[in-house]
């Protein structure tokens, strides 16, 4: 609203503010509240709502109730922050619920939403009684800080009040529990709803997904659809996830064409969600087909189809993409670069993750942990692991996946030592190791022949952090005491394990046997892997590779014609090159490079002007 249409609707509504305001009926406050009611209706900016509000203190309209609630409100709706609108609130001489409802849904959708649980406490000190509007505000304001202590004590004054059966309520209850991993509590306020609405059925299905549920989530998704209840495109997007975890292809198709049939396909969301489901199930090609088909491409649609290359392996077309997102404007974020570092790494392009690295430093991230992280493994599988400790070392603050990752570094570069003195320091900082820690630690010691170490180390896990041994930790132990030659105490070992033991594991002790040449213990270890998959393609070499070495040729042959049976090819190995910036891929046996062009120093002008702009 201008200055001049401010005071052209000012001169026809002014008879209106010659009207009384010591008149006590209520009949006069709401005529009082009609002409400032219209001119707030029609503010459309901060800036006007402003000048407005230099005309209520001049006029004493911010005496009526009404008008300071309209003034909190489009405070809250047209600014990006809440201390305009909280200044009005604190200023206001009296207040309702309404008024106490409105700060906080400004609190709960601007942030910070801790202000939103303060301000809930506050309204109680004051006497006033929250209604069915204020408690969904609060806990959604809880959801996002994970004050699941502080969501407790709302759900215990909803009963209180008698609001437990209304279904916004208790959708947002579903919410606050799942989101604090506490899905039973989710299911017990879902059971208990006598009526389901697309909300509450939502609510229960992205709960059971996020906290790694997947099966569950479809089940509830199947059964809503059964009740009648149609989904919108925000259930979509929480079962998508749902599907690409089960590797159920099918599923996920049929919900794409049951989004085409509820007419909502075009939606960005679930546009997003579909290209990452199609690009978990391998499927790239129908992911990139829906990502050109878009009409705009957001930051999220951008990171979504860089991630889908990136987990297929096709590390050249994800930099490539990433170029092109930089030449078309597009600003990235966190979430692009550490997604681009981690292609680097699979390429093993050391000359473009540096020119990633300055990215980063141009854009002030070096202290985020993420990318940092990501850094430490790039530098580290590029080969250079002094870089990778210079990452590390100049870490403001180093959480236990940056010693993780500086361990794992080490680790796969055979400084064993260095490994476990990282170690060492980062529990003498006072930081938890996690079972990812004790896969590093024992991948140092295997690589390294450290065996008393790894038996220390892998007993500690229970007796001293109460972390139950995974498969990944077992088959370390197993390669570590098979590489050193005690290949029956690895046998005893993976008999006696806490857990079934997996291909992995028999795997790496099949491998052991092979190094010195035990055949009649990895005949049995055989036996033991093609009960668990007879379609095991790489233990059928290995084994026929075993024989050969033994001088057994009629079973050598006998391997190599079930090798032929299962139609089992072995897939070329593949190797990445960079040259000037350009990354070469060659198959094994091959003489022409099948590359995909990184054109780095082609473009160097041009990102220099973009660095600059960054």
């Amino acid at each position: 609203m201008s200055a001049n249409s401010l005071r052209t609707l000012l001169r026809k509504l002014e008879p209106l503010f010659t009207l009384p305001f010591d008149l006590p009926t209520s009949a006069t406050v709401n005529q009082s509240f009609l002409p400032f009611s219209y001119l707030l209706n029609s503010c459309h900016s901060l800036a006007a709502l402003k000048r407005l509000h230099v005309l209520a203190l001049t006029t004493g309209y911010l005496a009526n109730l009404q008008v300071c609630t309209k003034f909190v409100s489009l405070a809250c709706s047209l600014s990006s922050t809440m201390d305009y609108a909280r200044k009005l609130f604190d200023e206001m001489p009296q207040r309702d619920v309404f008024a106490w409802n409105t700060v906080i849904r400004g609190y709960s959708n601007l942030g910070p939403c801790q202000e939103a649980i303060i301000l809930y406490k506050d309204m109680h000190l004051q006497g006033f009684v929250p209604d069915n509007y204020t408690f969904p505000f609060v806990l959604r304001s809880c959801s996002v800080q994970s004050a699941l202590r502080e969501g407790r004590e709302v759900h215990c004054n909803i009963i209180k009040h008698g609001f437990e059966s209304d279904v916004f309520v208790q959708s947002c209850l579903i919410t606050l529990y799942a989101q604090s991993g506490e899905t039973l509590d989710s299911e017990l306020v879902f059971d208990q709803m006598r009526v389901r609405n697309i909300v509450s059925w939502t609510a229960m299905i992205a709960g059971y997904v996020q906290n790694g549920i997947p099966e569950k989530g479809l089940g509830h998704f199947l059964k809503m659809v059964n009740s009648g209840t149609l989904p919108n495109a925000i259930t979509l997007v929480s079962v998508l996830p749902a599907c690409a975890r089960l590797e159920s292809l099918d599923m996920g198709m049929l919900i794409h064409g049951y989004s085409i049939k509820l007419g909502v396909e075009k939606d960005v969301s679930l546009v997003n969600a579909l290209i990452a489901f199609y690009g978990k199930c391998g499927l790239v090609d129908v992911a990139r087909s829906l990502f050109d088909q878009m009409k705009e491409h957001s930051l999220v649609s951008w990171n979504t189809i860089i991630a889908a290359y990136e987990q297929n392996d096709a590390g050249s077309a994800t930099i490539n993409l990433f170029q092109r997102m930089l030449n078309e404007g597009v600003e990235f974020d966190y979430i692009t670069l550490v997604t681009v570092i981690s292609a680097c790494a699979r390429l093993g392009a050391l000359g473009t993750g540096k020119w990633v690295h300055e990215l980063v430093k141009s854009k002030c991230l070096e202290c985020n942990v993420a990318i940092t992280n990501a850094l430490i493994d790039m530098y580290a599988k590029c080969g250079s692991i002094e870089l990778a400790r210079d990452v590390f070392d100049r870490l403001p603050y180093r959480s236990v996946v940056s010693w993780t990752s500086i361990i794992g570094a080490c680790a796969s570069h055979g400084h064993g030592k260095d490994a476990l003195e990282f170690f060492s320091r980062m529990k003498e900082e006072g930081i938890q190791p996690n079972s990812f820690t004790f896969t590093a630690v024992l991948t140092a010691c295997r690589h390294s022949g450290l065996v008393e170490e790894g038996r220390n180390h892998f007993e500690s896990m229970t007796t001293e952090y109460s972390i139950m041994p995974g498969v990944e930790q077992c088959a370390c132990m197993v390669d570590l005491l098979g590489r050193a030659g005690q290949l029956l105490e690895a046998y005893e070992f993976v008999e006696n394990m806490p857990i079934e033991p997996d291909a992995d594991v028999w795997g790496a002790l099949l491998g052991a046997c092979k190094i010195h040449g035990n055949l009649e213990l990895a005949e049995s270890v055989a036996d033991r892997l093609l009960d668990l998959n007879p379609q095991t393609v790489p233990f059928y070499i290995l084994m026929k590779n075993i024989y050969a070495e033994a001088g057994r040729w009629e079973e050598v042959a006998r391997l190599k014609f079930l090798l032929e049976e299962v139609e089992a090819e072995k897939i070329p190995g593949k190797s990445s090159v960079e040259i000037n910036q350009r990354i070469h891929t060659f198959l094994s046996g091959s003489r022409i490079s099948n590359f995909s062009t990184v054109p780095l120093r082609e473009h160097g002008v041009q990102l220099k002007h973009k660095q600059a702009a960054f």
